[in-house]
């Protein structure tokens, strides 16, 4: 079934916010974006900044919680041959987060019902397993010498 467009979504947790200034994420955009975005980006807080970016063919939105280091990433694109897990592999680049929650909507798609639903994906750095790997042992010790 032909669809209108995709829409991937991104929660990415405990990221790297020693880059990302407004500026340094604008530009990033700018080198994946095949044409010249229209991006509009400001603080709403201290710790948030929101970003929005019109293209040929689709929008992104991001925001930037830097005290919470969470970005939220909503990437829309209206032609087939647009592929938003392009530009969210560079964007998980540059704020390299320990943890990845992704969602990928087929929009505009006519088929079945119970086709509709939402793919749901959740990545986990290595060094995130190692670390909630370690803190589980540690528990699993410390009720083990309580007892």
């Amino acid at each position: 079934m032909k669809i209108l467009a995709r829409q991937l979504t991104l929660d990415l947790y405990n990221c790297d916010m020693r880059a990302g200034t407004v500026d340094e994420i604008k530009d990033m955009l700018k080198s994946v974006v095949g044409s010249e975005p229209r991006l509009k980006g400001e603080f709403l807080t201290e710790s948030h900044c929101s970003i929005v970016g019109a293209f040929d063919g689709g929008h992104i939105a991001l925001h930037v919680y830097k005290e919470l280091r969470y970005v939220a990433v909503d990437i829309f694109t209206c032609t087939e041959s647009d592929d938003p897990e392009e530009l969210a592999k560079t964007i998980r680049q540059f704020f390299r987060p320990d943890k990845i929650k992704s969602t990928f909507l087929k929009r505009g798609d006519f088929g079945l019902e119970r086709e509709i639903k939402p793919k749901i994906k959740v990545r986990v750095a290595p060094l995130r397993r190692v670390k909630n790997a370690g803190a589980k042992v540690v528990k699993k010790l410390v009720r083990r010498g309580n007892e």
